[in-house]
């Protein structure tokens, strides 16, 4: 995205409070609309191949979130929102969710996203992200150490976990995990979960409504805003 682009996501974007102070955040489209959403709308990387991706890459509304292992509304927003929202409009061909890793609570979250990278090398992916939610893991409390990590990798299923071990700390997972950590950075995220719905923001752990409200209205809108 342009500089320009990134400054008009950044006033957008920032502002929104803390996720783990409570459930706040913004859903307010104006600044977003026009130029400033066609270009968040850039963002989706819309690549089939990609297995922190969920739905057809030609969807017509795409959900970019980004999240971090440790963040406790992430969690919820996982537990108790997404679902719906899988179930709905996924299966159906309408909505494309594209995880990025934006671990900014320390060492464990970032060694967290790596290994979250490497599951996904193998195809494990959502089953690892779904174990680390599932155990609540508390900030900084020693987790989500990479012994732990491993456990978690298992339980999730991931077939080779010496590969896993090797991917966790190769420079390939490090510089993926740079990628989508600078684009929300750029963006001028400041606190999880944010959202770019076909490129309108959503910040904080929002209702499940709302996530629908701005679904359907992506869905009606004849595709405005994509980034095709």
């Amino acid at each position: 995205m342009a500089a320009g682009g990134l400054v008009i996501a950044a006033v957008v974007l920032t502002g929104g409070k803390n996720s783990d102070a409570g459930r706040g955040g913004d859903t307010t489209p104006v600044a977003a609309e026009g130029n400033a959403q066609r270009a968040l709308a850039k963002l989706a990387r819309r690549d089939q191949q990609d297995p922190m991706a969920l739905g057809s890459a030609n969807a017509p509304v795409v959900m970019i979130e980004y999240s971090d292992f440790q963040c406790s509304f992430c969690r919820l927003f996982t537990q108790n929102t997404e679902p719906a929202l899988i179930e709905k409009y996924v299966g159906t061909g309408t909505l494309r969710i594209e995880w990025r890793n934006f671990p900014i609570f320390g060492t464990e979250s970032d060694d967290a996203a790596r290994a979250a990278w490497a599951a996904g090398q193998q195809g494990k992916f959502w089953e690892f992200r779904k174990a680390v939610y599932d155990s609540a893991p508390k900030k900084n409390s020693g987790a989500l150490t990479p012994e732990r990590l491993a456990e978690f990798a298992e339980l999730a299923g991931v077939p080779d976990l010496a590969r896993f071990r090797a991917d966790q700390v190769s420079e390939s997972a490090r510089a993926a995990l740079r990628i989508d950590a600078t684009e929300g950075f750029d963006l001028g995220i400041t606190s999880t979960p944010a959202f770019l719905i076909n490129g309108r923001p959503v910040l904080g752990a929002q209702q499940v409504e709302q996530f629908i409200a701005i679904i359907e209205a992506a869905r009606h809108s004849g595709g405005e805003g994509l980034g095709k």
